[in-house]
């Protein structure tokens, strides 16, 4: 009568243990399905299709010419830091593979020889196979599994995120170079100009016509213009090292690129749903797939406070002559093995807080990063459509501030205006011009860094073997 009560204590307990170990709760309070998104964005009049839908992939498709497509394929190929990044896949890869060994029992073959020798020598052979298989009775296993897969998922979403990433990167280091050669060709047209100016005012000045003002203010104009040039040039190729780095490729400035302007790109980019973008964003997945992950970590750190049930079971033999191993009687055992931690100083209670807080910590990092990303995108939707306005008024600018330049160097070679007139004029239309080509390139790389956020994938323009 008492056994059977000790025994139905046992069971009570152990019932409890089980019960405890397999209700472990979750510290993530954020959910999929209620996450603080909005149902669209405070722009007005957008786009709404998804951002990987026909409309992006027409202006993708004007933006990347056949020899920017072969540097981009080129740069997936080896680029030196998505390498990295693959690898670290590839590790996680096999991290899952032996976090998902541990679900599987293990057999081992043991075969040992000895001699010794007490006066008299003495041989012996062993041989042993050994099986050991631990019971996953908490599902303490299966959460260190979760966790492996989970950090695999957030690996390869990184993995995809970098190569987005990579692919904005060079194509708007190409044009980087482009707009950097379009301001260098821009500074040497002014520098030839100023220079025929000079002429022409040293020419008046030795006929008594000009002032030595005059003659001053435009040498310093055609000096201070040829150290531009040369800041330019420096500009240039820091610009072209950048692109080659990004190729894979020693930064020797010599890549070249076959397009002299910047598409202007006219056509509204399709932006889709704020939860379009939590979906397709490889970043807050990157962060999503993290956070269940340690929140997997947690359940595992929860579930080493309990009992571990393990099984063994041997078979062997042993002889005095290596020849007669296989003949020899075999014996064999098997043995249940229960431990469970009793006094640890409170290390496990401590790890189980410790990754609780973990947890925490991950999802307001999430958090932080999904709000990071909506900014991004209404601080994009918004520069785009101010940067297009900017863009239309420089180019009137540009415009008068050309003709200004040329009517005024006239009235100056009639003596209606002084000097002073003609290097202001001709300062506003450098100035004009340069704009125009900066803005056509911010254009451009808002759009890019708008598209990215939005969870664009370039797939469009890519070979399919490199996608």
């Amino acid at each position: 009568m008492l056994f059977q009560k000790k025994s139905y204590l046992s069971f009570i307990l152990l019932s409890g243990f089980i019960v405890t170990g397999c209700t472990t709760n979750s510290a993530i309070e954020t959910q999929p399905n209620s996450l603080p998104t909005p149902e669209n964005w405070t722009k007005e009049n957008i786009l709404t299709q998804k951002v990987n839908s026909e409309v992006n992939a027409q202006w993708l498709d004007k933006l990347v010419t056949p020899t920017l497509k072969q540097n981009i394929e080129i740069a997936l190929q080896n680029n030196r830091a998505l390498k990295q990044q693959k690898l670290a896949v590839e590790i996680a890869e096999q991290s899952l593979l032996v976090s998902g060994a541990t679900l599987w029992p293990s057999l081992d073959l043991n075969l040992s020889a000895s001699e010794r020798d007490y006066g008299t020598a003495i041989s012996s052979s062993e041989l042993s196979l050994s099986l050991k298989y631990e019971f996953d009775l908490w599902g303490k296993l299966s959460a260190s599994e979760r966790q492996a897969n989970l950090n695999y998922a957030a690996l390869l979403a990184k993995y995809e995120q970098q190569k987005r990433a990579l692919v904005s990167d060079v194509i708007l280091n190409w044009y980087l170079v482009v707009e950097q050669n379009q301001q260098l060709t821009l500074s040497q047209e002014r520098l030839n100009s100023i220079t025929q100016n000079l002429a022409i005012i040293e020419s008046g000045y030795d006929s008594g016509l000009n002032t030595s003002l005059d003659v001053y203010l435009s040498r310093n104009e055609v000096a201070s213009e040829r150290s531009n040039v040369a800041s330019q040039k420096t500009a240039l190729q820091a610009a072209i090292r950048k692109l080659e780095l990004l190729l894979g490729q020693y930064p020797k400035a010599a890549l070249q690129t076959n397009v002299q302007e910047i598409p202007e790109l006219t056509s509204n980019i399709a932006v889709g749903l704020p939860a379009d973008t939590v979906a397709n964003n490889p970043e807050l997945q990157y962060m999503w797939n993290s956070l269940l992950a340690k929140d997997a970590g947690l359940a595992y750190a929860h579930k080493q406070r309990f009992p571990s049930f393990s099984l063994t079971a041997s078979a062997g033999g042993s002889s005095e002559e290596l020849a007669d191993l296989l003949s020899s009687d075999l014996g064999w055992s098997l043995v249940g093995n229960i431990t469970a931690p009793i006094f640890n100083a409170g290390r496990l209670a401590a790890n189980e807080e410790k990754a609780r807080l973990e947890t925490k910590q991950s999802e307001q990092a999430y958090l932080e990063t999904l709000f990071n990303t909506f900014s991004s995108i209404e601080n994009g939707l918004t520069e785009s459509s101010n940067l297009k306005l900017s863009y239309d008024a420089n180019i009137d600018a540009s415009n008068n501030a050309q003709l200004a330049q040329d009517v005024s160097f006239e009235q100056y070679l009639k003596g209606l205006v002084s000097y002073t007139t003609v290097l202001d004029a001709q300062n506003r239309a450098f100035s004009a011009q340069s704009t125009v080509i900066k803005l056509k390139y911010e254009m451009l790389n808002t759009r890019l860094q708008l598209f990215t956020a939005l969870g664009g994938d370039f797939s469009s323009i890519l070979s399919k073997d490199v996608k």
